[in-house]
C-alpha cells in the first residue's frame, strides 16, 4: 500500500488560491476514482474537484471557509501500490509538502448505527425507556454529513412531527443518518443532553432559547464582499415613478394566449428589457461600466442586460447578452435559460459576466418601493416593483388601473441626476404605450 497527495490543482486564468467550500468525503472513507471530493471556489467560479485514483481517505487538510494555496495538499489518500508519496519527498531533509500546509485536524470517522448496540433497558417498560438510557445519540453526534449554511434540515415526516410535539428545533439537531437525515434516535439524544425545547408539549407562550451561528463562506461570502464593494464605492442615489401598466399587462396577457407552443411564456421582463435597449443609446452614460481605479468610463453599444437572480445558494446575476438584437420572445427564452442555469449551479462563465446594466425583481413580492444596489463596476440598475390594482384619475375619472413603481439606482459619479430622471420617463412613456417598443 503507497499513499497518494492531491493537491489543489491549478484551475486556471493566475489564480493563486481557493476557498474550500464544501466536503463531500470524510476521513476513512473508500472512493473510487473521478469520485466528488470537494467544492472549492475561485473569484471566477466554484470547481467541484474529483480524485485522480481510487483509495480509503487518510486526512484532510483544510475546513470550509479556509483558503488553500495552489500545489498545497489537500487530501490524502492510501492506495494500491506506490501511490506518489515518493514524488513530494523534500530535497536537504526539509519537512514533506504533505505537512507544510496547515490543516485542521480530521473528524474521526463516522460509526455506523448498525453497529452501535442499545443499551438494555428494563423488561416491565419496553415502549417507556428513559431518554437517559439512549445511546444511538452519541454516533449522531460524531461528525457525518456536514448540514450546509441554509440547508433546510433532512427528517422522516414522523420525525418531523414528533420534534413539533417536543418543541424541537431541527435545524439544531444533528443528523446520523444517510446525507444527515434526522432520526428519532438523534431527537431522543437531543432530548436526553438536555437541550432546550421551544416550548413544552401542548404549546402555550413561553421563551425561546438557542441560537445558531453560520459562518459566511463560499458563494455567500463572495456576495456579502460584492455588496459591501458596492456600497463603499459607489454613491448610490435613487429614483423610484409610478407607471400605469394597464396596456402592456393587456398585451402580455395577449401574447401569451395567442403564442405559438414554440414560444415562452412573457413575464413582464421582456417588456422592460425592450424599454431598455430602445432608450439607453440616448443614455450612454448608462450604459456603462466605471473602472474607478484607473479612472475611465466605458460606454457599451451593445446592451448586455444581467438578470439579478434568487438561487438556493443566493442572489447570482447571470446577463443576457446583446438584448438590442431580441424580440420579446428571444428576450424571454434567453432569460429563462441563463436564470435555470444559475439556479441549477450550471451557468458558464460567459453567462456570468460582461454586463453592462441590471435588472432586479422580486416579482408578485416586490413591495411598493426598493433602493437596489448597483452591480459593481456597472453604474445603473433598475427595480420593478408589485403592480396592483389602484384608483387613479385618468381624465377628470376615478378609474381602477394596474400600477407599478420602478425602482432605480444610479452612480452620481457618472450619471447626473437630471439625466437620470429623464432615462426613467423615457421608459415609462414606452411602458405605458407599448406600441412605441416596436416602433423603429
Amino acid at each position: 500500500m503507497g499513499r497518494f497527495i492531491f493537491k489543489l490543482p491549478d484551475v486556471g486564468e493566475g489564480t493563486a488560491e481557493a476557498e474550500i467550500v464544501a466536503w463531500h468525503v470524510a476521513v476513512g472513507d473508500t472512493i473510487n476514482e473521478d469520485q466528488h471530493l470537494v467544492d472549492v471556489m475561485t473569484d471566477k467560479a466554484t470547481v467541484e474537484m474529483t480524485s485522480p485514483v481510487s483509495g480509503k481517505v487518510l486526512s484532510l487538510h483544510g475546513e470550509p471557509g479556509s483558503m488553500a494555496p495552489v500545489g498545497a495538499p489537500i487530501v490524502i489518500l492510501e492506495v494500491e501500490g506506490e501511490g506518489n508519496e515518493a514524488q513530494h519527498k523534500p530535497k536537504n531533509g526539509s519537512a514533506p509538502p504533505a505537512k507544510q500546509a496547515k490543516a485542521a485536524p480530521p473528524p474521526p470517522p463516522a460509526p455506523k448505527l448498525e453497529e452501535k448496540k442499545p443499551a438494555p433497558v428494563a423488561p416491565a417498560k419496553p415502549a417507556a425507556a428513559s431518554a437517559s438510557t439512549l445511546k444511538p445519540f452519541e454516533a449522531a453526534t460524531s461528525p457525518m454529513v456536514a448540514r450546509k449554511p441554509g440547508d433546510a434540515p433532512l427528517a422522516s415526516p414522523a420525525v418531523r412531527h414528533r420534534a413539533q410535539e417536543l418543541g424541537i428545533h431541527l435545524q439544531y439537531v444533528p443528523g446520523s443518518g444517510p446525507a444527515g437525515r434526522i432520526t428519532h434516535a438523534d431527537l431522543d439524544g437531543y432530548v436526553a443532553k438536555g437541550a432546550p425545547t421551544a416550548r413544552p408539549t401542548g404549546g402555550g407562550y413561553t421563551q425561546r432559547q438557542g441560537e445558531e451561528e453560520i459562518k459566511v463562506i463560499g458563494l455567500r461570502r463572495k456576495i456579502a464582499e460584492k455588496m459591501q464593494d458596492a456600497k463603499r464605492r459607489i454613491p448610490h442615489f435613487a429614483y423610484v415613478e409610478e407607471i400605469d401598466m394597464t396596456e402592456v399587462e393587456a398585451l402580455r396577457v395577449h401574447m401569451n394566449a395567442s403564442k405559438r407552443q414554440d414560444q415562452p411564456k412573457l413575464t413582464l421582463l421582456p417588456f422592460i428589457m425592450r424599454a431598455l435597449v430602445k432608450v439607453l443609446p440616448d443614455f450612454p452614460q448608462i450604459n456603462a461600466r466605471f473602472d474607478d481605479d484607473a479612472g475611465v468610463v466605458h460606454r457599451f453599444a451593445p446592451v448586455h442586460i444581467g438578470i439579478a437572480t434568487q438561487t438556493a445558494n443566493g442572489l447570482i446575476v447571470p446577463v443576457v447578452k446583446h438584448a438590442e438584437a431580441l424580440d420579446v420572445w428571444q428576450a424571454a427564452a434567453e432569460v429563462t435559460r441563463v436564470s435555470a442555469a444559475a439556479r441549477d449551479n450550471k451557468a458558464s462563465k460567459e453567462d456570468l459576466s460582461g454586463g453592462t446594466i441590471t435588472i432586479t425583481s422580486l416579482g408578485p413580492i416586490g413591495g411598493v418601493v426598493t433602493t437596489p444596489v448597483i452591480n459593481h463596476p456597472e453604474v445603473g440598475i433598475i427595480g420593478p416593483n408589485a403592480i396592483v390594482d389602484r384608483p387613479v384619475v385618468k381624465n377628470g375619472q376615478i378609474v381602477v388601473r394596474k400600477m407599478m413603481n420602478l425602482s432605480s439606482s444610479f452612480d452620481h459619479r457618472v450619471v447626473d441626476g437630471y439625466d437620470a430622471a429623464q432615462f426613467i420617463q423615457r421608459i415609462k412613456a414606452l411602458l405605458e404605450h407599448p406600441a412605441l417598443l416596436f416602433m423603429d
